[in-house]
């Protein structure tokens, strides 16, 4: 970047002085023509500092539109086991004609900020599928309480644990996540047996692969359409991103989207 940028710089400076003409980056220069190089990009950008902030901004939204085309890429690929994936929980409406896929962690506290606009939003627009991916990226109690959430999904109580471990304040420990687990009408001895099946460190296993293909670092983050959307979400944000997602799952011909 900064190399690109004093190029910019020479370019526009060399001509107004006494150095134009081409200037190339060789190891042939004298260290006296460096010297004067160097000076007329130092002074160039001290009489217009705009230029960096302008190449800086450039350079910001040339790089998120490359991450973004390449998460429109990965999603592409990935869209039966971002929407389709059996070993998911899904809420909301499961007949909506638009999907918002979560990456979250327990122990996130923007996840949580974020849960009550994500309900109000489905609520809201009443035809939203949520699609709930476990991520536990943030302690190893993050992981713990990702079991405990798909292990009480085999007793028809996903989201009863989900609800009340998103609404926990605070860190979370074995103790706790059993107590929230209690609180939610679990089978305790049950849920400690099924924490331990291999399919649902699986289907954690898979989450945790699904999101370095997307590019996701951390939570939450949002899937919708061919998009990523990383960092909390509120309610208001949700319309214009649902209505794009059904645009573009009527143009594909998509049953589900």
């Amino acid at each position: 970047m900064v190399k690109r940028l004093l190029t910019l710089a020479v370019a526009a400076a060399l001509p107004l002085g006494p150095l134009a003409g081409p200037v190339h980056a060789d190891s042939s220069l004298d260290e006296n023509r460096k010297k004067e190089i160097r000076k007329v990009v130092r002074d160039y950008l001290l009489q217009h500092p705009e230029v960096v902030v302008e190449a800086l901004e450039e350079y910001r939204r040339r790089q998120e539109a490359a991450r973004q085309a390449a998460a429109g890429r990965a999603i592409r690929n990935s869209r039966e086991a971002l929407l389709r994936n059996a070993a998911d929980p899904v809420g909301g409406n499961p007949k909506g004609t638009a999907t918002v896929v979560e990456f979250f962690d327990y122990n996130c506290g923007w996840c949580k900020r974020a849960y009550p606009h994500l309900l109000a939003a489905a609520k809201a627009d009443g035809n939203v599928r949520i699609v709930f991916k476990e991520y536990p990226i943030l302690a190893p109690s993050s992981r713990q309480a990702a079991r405990a959430a798909l292990a009480a999904a085999r007793q028809g109580k996903y989201r009863e644990m989900h609800d009340r471990l998103m609404r926990h304040r605070g860190a979370l420990d074995e103790a706790k996540i059993m107590a929230i687990a209690e609180r939610a009408g679990l089978d305790i001895p049950k849920l400690r047996a099924d924490m331990a099946a291999h399919e649902i460190e699986a289907a954690i296993e898979a989450n945790l692969e699904l999101a370095g293909r997307l590019g996701i670092r951390g939570t939450p983050a949002f899937v919708i359409g061919d998009k990523v959307i990383p960092g909390m979400m509120r309610t208001g944000q949700y319309p214009a991103e649902l209505a794009r997602t059904r645009k573009e799952c009527a143009e594909r011909s998509a049953t589900v989207c």
